[in-house]
C-alpha cells in the first residue's frame, strides 16, 4: 500500500486532465474550474486506499474514484446555490464566478459525467458500482432535504440528526470505500465490513466538524470559527445542550438561536459557555470517540492481513485526531 500523499498527487494529475478542452467551454470551464479547487481529496483517496486493501493495484480504481470525487463536487455547486454561499476552498462559488443558471447546468453534467466513469469496468463491476452509487446519491439528496427541514424546526431530536449527517456525508464515504472493495472484487461481507468502517468514520468526521465549528482554532480550522453559531444551525453541540441545561440556559439558547445581531463575538462566546457548562461539549466529544471505535471494530471482522488493518487504523485516528 503507498501514502495518503501518494494517492493525493495520483488523484490531483488526473483531475487536471479530465473534461480539458471539451465544448462548450461555458459547461466545462466551472466543472474543470471546481475540481482545480482541491481539497483534501478524502473520498477518492479511500477508494483507491480500500482497492489495494484487498490486494489489487490502485490503478484499477482510478475511474471509481473520480466518479465519487465528480459527484462530490456536484453537490457541492447545488449545496452553495442553496445556501447562497460565496465561497468555497477560500475561492468564488461558481455561481458566483459565472452565473446561477451556469452553476445548476454544470453541475447537471458532472452527476452525469461520474456516472459515466463506470463504463470503464466490465458488466459486472460495473452494475455493482451503478446500483452503490444511484443509492448513495439518492440518500445524499435525502440528508439535503432533511438538513433544510431541520432549519426552521424547533423538535429535531438527535437520531434524526444524526440520520442526517448519516445520510448527507457518511453513505459518501462508506460507498467511497465499498467501491475500491467492488473493484478489487473481494467478498461480499468484506465489501459490506469496509462500507461500515467508512460509515462509521464518516458520522465521526461530522461529529469532529460540529465540534471544530465552535471549538477549533481559527489558525488552522480553514473556516470561520462559529460559522454554525451564527447561522442558527441546529448541530449535535445544541440539541444536547438542550437535552442537558437547566431551564434558564435553555431560555438563553433558544433566544440566541433567534437572532443575527451585527457583532457575533458575544453571541458566540455565550453559546461556547453554555455548550460547555451544560456537558454538551464533553457529550459531543464521547460520540465521536463512540463512532471512531464503532469504525475499528469492524476492521477486526474484515478478512485481510492485520498489517492492512493496522493502516486503515492509523488513517482513522489521524482522520481524528485533526485540527482542521
Amino acid at each position: 500500500m503507498h501514502s495518503i500523499s501518494y494517492y493525493q498527487e495520483k488523484m490531483a494529475n488526473h483531475f487536471s486532465q479530465i473534461v480539458a478542452n471539451k465544448e462548450p467551454k461555458n459547461l466545462y470551464e466551472p466543472v474543470r474550474y471546481i475540481l482545480s479547487l482541491g481539497g483534501k481529496r478524502m473520498r477518492p483517496v479511500l477508494t483507491l486506499m480500500a482497492t489495494e486493501v484487498f490486494n489489487v493495484g490502485c490503478e484499477k480504481a482510478i475511474p471509481a474514484a473520480t466518479a465519487v470525487e465528480v459527484f462530490h463536487n456536484f453537490s457541492l455547486i447545488h449545496d452553495d446555490i442553496m445556501d447562497d454561499a460565496p465561497l468555497r476552498r477560500g475561492n468564488q462559488t461558481v455561481h458566483e464566478k459565472w452565473d446561477l443558471n451556469t452553476g445548476i447546468l454544470s453541475g447537471d453534467a458532472m452527476l452525469i459525467l461520474a456516472y459515466q466513469y463506470f463504463e470503464n469496468y466490465e458488466p459486472k463491476i460495473f452494475q455493482e458500482l451503478a446500483k452503490l452509487f444511484s443509492k448513495t446519491a439518492l440518500e445524499v439528496c435525502e440528508g439535503q432535504q432533511y438538513d433544510v427541514d431541520f432549519e426552521t424546526r424547533d423538535d429535531v431530536t438527535i437520531p434524526e440528526y444524526l440520520k442526517m449527517i448519516e445520510y448527507k456525508t457518511a453513505v459518501l464515504v462508506g460507498a467511497a470505500m465499498k467501491m475500491g472493495a467492488i473493484v478489487a472484487e473481494t467478498s461480499e461481507d468484506n465489501a459490506n465490513l469496509i462500507y461500515d468502517f467508512g460509515l462509521n468514520l464518516g458520522i465521526a468526521f461530522q461529529l469532529q466538524d460540529d465540534y471544530l465549528d465552535a471549538f477549533g482554532d481559527p489558525e488552522t480550522f480553514g473556516k470561520q470559527v462559529g460559522g454554525d453559531i451564527i447561522e442558527n444551525k441546529k448541530t449535535y453541540l445544541y440539541l444536547k445542550a438542550m437535552e442537558f441545561a437547566n431551564e434558564e440556559d435553555k431560555k438563553q439558547l433558544l433566544d440566541l438561536f433567534s437572532i443575527q445581531p451585527s457583532d457575533n463575538k458575544d453571541k458566540i462566546e455565550s453559546v461556547k459557555s453554555i455548550f460547555n457548562t451544560s456537558g454538551a461539549s464533553e457529550a459531543t466529544k464521547k460520540a465521536i470517540q463512540e463512532y471512531t471505535f464503532k469504525a475499528f471494530e469492524t476492521l477486526e471482522k474484515m478478512d485481510v492481513e492485520n498489517e492492512k488493518k493496522a493502516i486503515l487504523k492509523v488513517f482513522g485516528e489521524n482522520l481524528m485526531g485533526r485540527n482542521v
